[in-house]
Parts: structure tokens; sequence; C-alpha cells
């Protein structure tokens, strides 16, 4: 049935937006606060920062959880890289000019 169909897609757009949306809220919003890091970054010791060392801003952070998904796309290489990366940067760091170092 195509109108079914059509509905299904509907709310699976739907719900994409809004897993998008709390996605970006949480990642963005926690590695733009003043913690610097996810829950899973502070639980290991590490922080977020940008070229200079400052905190991310938001708009930072969401081209940088959005970066991620390119990384993810191309069978995760851009995850990869980092270990091969002088400075130890993902295609997401180097996309977002960010860096996932030791907290002090």
């Amino acid at each position: 049935d195509p109108e079914a169909i059509m509905v299904f897609a509907a709310g699976m757009s739907g719900f994409v937006m809004i897993e998008l949306i709390v996605y970006l809220l949480y990642f963005a919003g926690m590695e733009s606060s003043k913690y610097q890091a996810t829950l899973g970054k502070m639980a290991i010791g590490v922080i977020v920062i940008d070229e200079n060392g400052n905190r991310i801003s938001f708009g930072r952070g969401a081209g940088r959880l959005l970066s991620k998904i390119l990384s993810a796309m191309i069978l995760y290489i851009g995850f990869i890289m980092a270990g091969f990366d002088s400075r130890k940067q993902a295609l997401h760091d180097k996309i977002a000019s960010t860096f996932v170092v030791y907290k002090d």
C-alpha cells in the first residue's frame, strides 16, 4: 500500500530529525560546556579544545558532530585516521579545527 509506505516514511524521517536534535544538544552542548566533554570523555579524562586550547563554541561542537557523519560514511576511515595523524586528529576534528586531549 503506497499510502502506508508514505506514512511510515514520514514517521521515520520525523524520528530521525528528533534523534539528530537530541544528539546535537547532547554532544555539542556537553563539549561546549564548562566540562568540555561528554560523560564518556569525562570518564576517561579527556576534553575537546580548539586550536588555541580554549573551550569550543556550540556551533563548532555542532559542526564537529555533523562531521562525524562524514567520518562514519567513509567506512569509519575518518575515525581511524586519528591513529595515523601526527596531531592525532580524526577527520571531524580537522574539519572543526578541534583536538581531543587529556585534561590537566
